[in-house]
């Protein structure tokens, strides 16, 4: 059974503010995801460590000048099938949330799981993703001419 709306709003809003698209059908993924350009998928959870390291690591990486071309979300245990359809892309990982994925083209090149968010703080989990961000989105010489 998918959680309140009401009780997990202000946890999608943490997000939404900072300008992530919500996902939250298994359509809107597929477009998000085979979208041109690096996509960072976000999966939210209702979890300490969601609220306490992942949403205010995103948040701080997003200040970064090196982002993904679109940072989208799903969260888990409300958009069931957005979820289940965005984690269909993670291949080789197992379902965890919360997790942050790069994907290019349809297909991932880069995964934070549940287990390296926990037993970081919000800033580690930041550095976490501006190092992926210079090394997966940054665009170079060659095709900025």
């Amino acid at each position: 059974m998918p959680y309140s709306e009401l009780m997990i709003r202000p946890m999608r809003e943490e997000l939404t503010r900072i300008g992530v698209a919500e996902l939250r059908t298994p359509e809107d993924v597929e477009k998000a995801v085979n979208s041109e350009g690096i996509v960072m998928v976000v999966v939210n959870s209702i979890c300490g460590c969601a609220a306490g390291k992942a949403r205010p690591g995103i948040a701080q990486a997003l200040q970064h000048n090196v982002r993904p071309d679109k940072v989208a979300t799903v969260f888990a245990g409300a958009d069931i099938d957005a979820t289940e359809k965005a984690r269909s892309y993670f291949t080789g990982y197992e379902p965890s949330s919360p997790s942050i994925a790069l994907l290019k083209d349809g297909k991932l090149v880069w995964m934070l799981e549940r287990r390296q968010i926990e037993g970081r703080d919000a800033s580690q989990v930041a550095s976490e993703l501006t190092q992926a961000f210079d090394q997966y989105c940054a665009k170079s010489e060659a095709s900025a001419n």
